[in-house]
């Protein structure tokens, strides 16, 4: 049995909280068990009051006092998390939790230490999105394969699925979204099976609430560089809240 740990952090998601949970819940894979870690960073919205209203769709939830950013939340989730591997799942369903089997069979088939849920391998269905946002993208994998020797496609895909024990001890520091960087520089040299799927992606706009912005590369590829360079992130302070 594989016990899957879903960290979901969530930041004034009250228009889709309770569809993505009531999707993660549906799941069912052989083999696998699920536990869902619901992290609230400091919502204004009623994102809190729906989240207490349907304690059934979560196993644990923790609310942050105030807004600190996505990977401070992150780190919470990790830290509560008891499951043999952890996949990260957004608030916003830019990604579905329908793609769990194929994220899980690398793992159920060949005990992987890392999964990745790719964007840009063969992907059933991916929303046409921003321009400046895919260039951004290669940038930080093309960097982060080349300090890593990897050969990854789509290393800020939200769907990173990765053995507990190789990021439970890290001494994460990162709060904002350079934080994906730091965990992967820091736990992919420990890491002997690694694995990219195909998924599809249904990203937001602008308007309908995407968070990320051109700027945050800079700190994601800063923190790329230092985790090779220093084993340790050294962001520049271009972290996303």
């Amino acid at each position: 049995m594989v016990k899957l740990s879903v960290i979901m952090p969530c930041y004034n998601e009250e228009a889709t909280i309770v569809t993505v949970l009531e999707s993660v819940r549906e799941q069912q894979v052989d083999q696998v068990e699920f536990e869902v870690i619901v992290i609230d960073d400091g919502s204004t919205d009623k994102t809190i009051e729906l989240l207490k209203a349907r304690p059934e769709l979560y196993d644990k939830l923790i609310i942050c006092e105030e807004n600190r950013g996505k990977g401070a939340a992150v780190r919470r989730g990790i830290a509560a998390a008891t499951g043999s591997h952890i996949l990260f799942q957004d608030a916003d369903l830019e990604y579905h939790p329908d793609e769990y089997p194929k994220l899980l069979k690398p793992v159920v088939e060949y005990d992987a230490d890392i999964v990745f849920g790719s964007r840009l391998t063969a992907s059933p269905c991916t929303r046409v999105a921003y321009f400046w946002h895919k260039v951004g993208n290669n940038l930080i994998t093309l960097t982060f394969n080349l300090f890593n020797n990897t050969t990854f496609t789509d290393v800020y895909s939200c769907y990173l699925l990765i053995r507990r024990e190789l990021v439970a001890n890290l001494p994460l520091e990162v709060d904002g979204w350079a934080q994906q960087a730091e965990i992967l520089g820091l736990a992919v040299p420990s890491a002997a099976k690694m694995y990219e799927v195909p998924i599809s992606y249904y990203g937001r706009t602008y308007e309908e609430g995407k968070k990320i912005r051109w700027h945050h590369a800079a700190g994601v590829i800063s923190t790329i560089v230092n985790c090779k360079l220093f084993q340790k992130a050294r962001p520049l302070g271009f972290g996303a809240r």
